[in-house]
């Protein structure tokens, strides 16, 4: 299994408005993606315009291949994409214990 782990900064003043997209873009888009396993979103308490997003998948290649080269991406991003302040950064990780 690997964990995807998206730190997203979005403009200040539209976090209400981002809580129900990002769990509306993940429900109904990424949940459907070959090999998603899970995830959870955690939202900053001193920097409130901060968000953690993370996604379990099957394979890496599950995010980086089958996710990320399909038009459900796209779609994704067209939900997501215009509340970011600047590009998520994104990273996997592999379970150690």
């Amino acid at each position: 299994m690997t964990l995807e782990v998206a730190d997203i900064e979005i403009h200040p003043g539209r976090q209400a408005e981002f809580d129900e997209a990002i769990v509306h873009g993940v429900t109904t888009v990424i949940a459907h993606a070959k090999g998603f396993v899970g995830y959870r979103v955690f939202k900053g308490i001193e920097s409130p315009t901060r968000y953690l997003l993370q996604i379990e998948w099957q394979t890496l290649e599950n995010h980086t291949v089958d996710f990320r080269e399909s038009d459900a991406f796209g779609v994704w991003r067209g939900i997501v994409g215009d509340f970011f302040a600047r590009p998520p950064i994104v990273e996997h990780f592999d379970l150690l214990a």
